[in-house]
Formats: structure tokens, C-alpha cells, sequence
């Protein structure tokens, strides 16, 4: 715990009281409909829009399991009830390859349950994904990120939120390995490596 008024700083293993009652130390705490991890992960906030992705499922899907409604009109509903709900603030996750992995994973157990098959059946996720023409959760969040940068680059250069395009890195050059990508080709590419 570090005090801005004072010159040391002490460990986090202090007790937090408010009145006479501890408060217990967490490694994840919900805020905003964002679950905030100790550790800067996002793994639990994937896992809980996943569930949240689930629940809006569940709700519709007299629409999305019924035989009578079209597989086109039942994508068009999945496109806009339970993709934003899944995607809730994707624009600002630092995600993964096995977080993109895991929401593919759970779209197309949705995609193909909307379409009536198993995987059992052998159909391709891409045959799939074309009945109900839904585009892949990665182009997705790339276009949620990419609006947001949009609206991060109309701002004036010397707003606040622009300060960190003048910020020069510092250190030494490295000479092996990958190349350190920059903040506009993680935006533009996608996921870092996980």
C-alpha cells in the first residue's frame, strides 16, 4: 500500500478496517459489470461474459430453438441479443489466444445448436457460420476495438487519453526473439500471444 502524502510505502499485508470490522482482502472484485483480477488477468471477466452470453440464451430461446423461424432471421436475432451481451466491453480486454479461443468455443456451441446439430454430425464451423451468417468472434472484438480507437484517435493530441502516442519507449535495443509490437499493431492484430 503506497500513501502519495507520505515517503515510505508498507506491504499489502495490512489489515483494512472500517470502524471496528476488517474488511477481507480479495483477488477479484466486480466493477462496472467487470470482474477486476488482482493479478491483471481477464480470465474470470471471459468466464462471466460467457455465463452472461448463456443467460440472455436462455431467455430467447424459444426464438432460437424454434423449427419454424428461419436460420437467417434466428442469426440476425443472435447478432444482436446475445453477441453484445457476450462482447460487453471486449474493446478494452487485453485478451489472449486462449480467451479468443474460448468464446469461439462457445459460439459455436450456441451456432450449432441454433441450426439443430452435434458435433457428432460432422458439419464444418464454417458451413455453419454461413447458415445463420454470423461473422467470427475475433473479427468481432477487432471491430470493437477499432471503434474505440477511432474515437480515442478524433480526440486533440493533447487530450488526455492521447498522451501515451508521444511516450517514447525506453531501454535497449533487443537483438533476439520477436520483435515488442506496438500499440497500434496489437490494436490492428488482435490478440498478443498467450
Amino acid at each position: 500500500m503506497e500513501c502519495k502524502f507520505n515517503n515510505g510505502t508498507q506491504e499489502g499485508d495490512m489489515e483494512v478496517r472500517l470502524d471496528t470490522q476488517v474488511i477481507p482482502k480479495r483477488g477479484s472484485f466486480k466493477y462496472l459489470g467487470s470482474i477486476i483480477q488482482g493479478n491483471g488477468e481477464i480470465d474470470e471477466d471471459v468466464t462471466h461474459h460467457i455465463g452472461a452470453g448463456w443467460m440472455k440464451w436462455r431467455l430467447d430461446s424459444g426464438v432460437l430453438c424454434d423449427k419454424n423461424v428461419s436460420l437467417r432471421l434466428k442469426g440476425k436475432f443472435y447478432k444482436v441479443v446475445v453477441t453484445p451481451t457476450k462482447l460487453y466491453g471486449a474493446e478494452c480486454w487485453p485478451i489472449k489466444n486462449s480467451h479468443t479461443q474460448k468464446l469461439k468455443v462457445d459460439e459455436m456451441r450456441m451456432l450449432r445448436w441454433m441450426c439443430g446439430h452435434t458435433r457428432l454430425d460432422n458439419i464444418r464451423n464454417e458451413v455453419t457460420r454461413e447458415k445463420v451468417r454470423v461473422a467470427p468472434v475475433e473479427d468481432k472484438i477487432r471491430e470493437a476495438r477499432l471503434r474505440c480507437f477511432g474515437h480515442v484517435k478524433r480526440r486533440s493530441i493533447e487530450a488526455l487519453v492521447r498522451r501515451c502516442e508521444r511516450l517514447a519507449s525506453m531501454g535497449s535495443m533487443r537483438v533476439r526473439g520477436r520483435p515488442i509490437r506496438n500499440l497500434g499493431e496489437r490494436l490492428l492484430g488482435g490478440t498478443w500471444r498467450s
